[in-house]
């Protein structure tokens, strides 16, 4: 037990590290970069949305590579790719350089960011790795909150270059060491009888395209949010103190659910904690829509824990709906329509907040997170034995 706690404590703090340096990066780094360079802030955007794109498309090889050789000499990689993308970035002098740097760090996101932390605790733990990925999450939800300030620190102190060029070497002082030494190599898990999931016209698994769906369109809310959540309230007819306050309660929110995961929900159903994830953000919508302003608080509350949950469930309901084995690819081919779609995911959002008001907006947040609390229960007859084991 003791040592599954310094597996999931090193995991948990090198996602917090991955995260902090690359997804986090482009909202405190956009405006220097942007400056220095003399470029739109659009392309800024750009480069960072086709580095998601890269993510998502290098996914299922990252998977499977994981399945194969274990996660441990993977993390540990991606964290030499994360400083050299890193160092890059801090001698970028253009659109080339720039999209070159982002290219490096897009492949360290597709290798090296939550999916392939749950694919290693998978490889470890097997079906037991529920509480293992729960834990994960728990250390990373701060991510934004440690990374942020960071990147702000940094660049006060540094510039921008040498806050790249910080970033690079608390991944090789830190980052690297953790994954190589502290985490456990694989050991194969025998093959498990396939469970019939049944399967759609295309060959593909119903379970797997439902999933993958859920999955694509609540995290392309998550995105469009975690960029105009301040502009919508505002929007709304909240104050801008207001709107800065609600908004700054969602990582505590994503937190404070996540921790009801581990203890209340542990031994629930990860297809239990899924439904109740995905209906939290359309409550939420619907109260804000109806009510207003005044609801604010409790909208950022719904939509963080529903986000909270819902991270845990893209790493927990596949492991019992197929189990561990081929768990790795499994996840990466899931991931991969929610990474495409993330990238666009603000652009749009601002667009239909811009053209349609707020109310129309929410409606769109809402439709997607609704009708993938609904997509869930077709899953119900040919989930139960898989969650059954779990």
């Amino acid at each position: 037990m003791r040592r599954r706690s310094v597996v999931v404590s090193t995991l948990g703090i090198t996602q917090t590290l991955a995260w902090g340096s690359t997804y986090y990066l482009a909202a405190v780094f956009a405006n220097p970069i942007s400056d220095t360079l003399h470029l739109p802030h659009v392309w800024f955007f750009g480069i960072f949305s086709a580095a998601l794109l890269l993510s998502g498309l290098l996914g299922p090889l990252a998977g499977r590579v994981i399945d194969q050789h274990g996660g441990r000499d993977v993390l540990a990689a991606t964290n030499i790719v994360f400083a050299a993308g890193l160092v890059c970035l801090s001698f970028a002098s253009g659109v080339a350089s720039l999209a070159f740097a982002w290219m490096v760090l897009g492949i360290g996101m597709g290798f090296g960011l939550y999916e392939a932390a749950f694919a290693t605790a998978a490889g470890l733990y097997g079906r037991e790795a529920r509480n293992a990925i729960t834990g994960i999450t728990l250390f990373a939800g701060f991510a934004s909150t440690v990374g942020w300030p960071t990147s702000a620190l940094f660049i006060e102190h540094f510039g921008w270059r040498g806050a790249c060029v910080a970033w690079a070497v608390l991944h090789l002082a830190i980052g690297l060491p953790m994954n190589r030494l502290l985490i456990l190599k694989a050991v194969p898990h025998p093959p498990e009888k396939a469970a019939d999931h049944g399967t759609a016209s295309s060959g593909i698994p119903w379970t797997m395209i439902v999933l993958a769906s859920v999955f694509g369109a609540t995290w392309c809310v998550a995105t469009a949010l975690a960029a105009h959540l301040p502009r919508l309230l505002e929007a709304m007819g909240a104050t801008t103190a207001m709107a800065i306050f609600a908004g700054s309660l969602l990582g505590p929110a994503q937190v404070a659910a996540r921790l009801v995961e581990f203890t209340f929900l542990r031994k629930t159903s990860p297809m239990i904690s899924a439904r109740l994830a995905t209906a939290l953000h359309p409550l939420g919508a619907l109260l804000l829509a109806i009510f207003g302003p005044v609801m604010a608080v409790p909208f950022v509350l719904l939509h963080g824990a529903g986000n909270g949950m819902l991270t845990i469930a893209r790493g927990t309901l596949p492991l019992a709906l197929f189990g561990p084995t081929g768990y790795g690819l499994r996840t990466g081919i899931l991931s991969a329509p929610a990474r495409i779609l993330q990238g666009g995911a603000p652009l749009l959002f601002g667009l239909v907040l811009d053209s349609g008001g707020p109310h129309l907006a929410l409606l769109c947040t809402g439709s997607l997170t609704g009708l993938s609390f609904l997509a869930l229960f077709t899953l119900s007859p040919r989930g139960k034995r898989g969650l059954a084991s779990a």
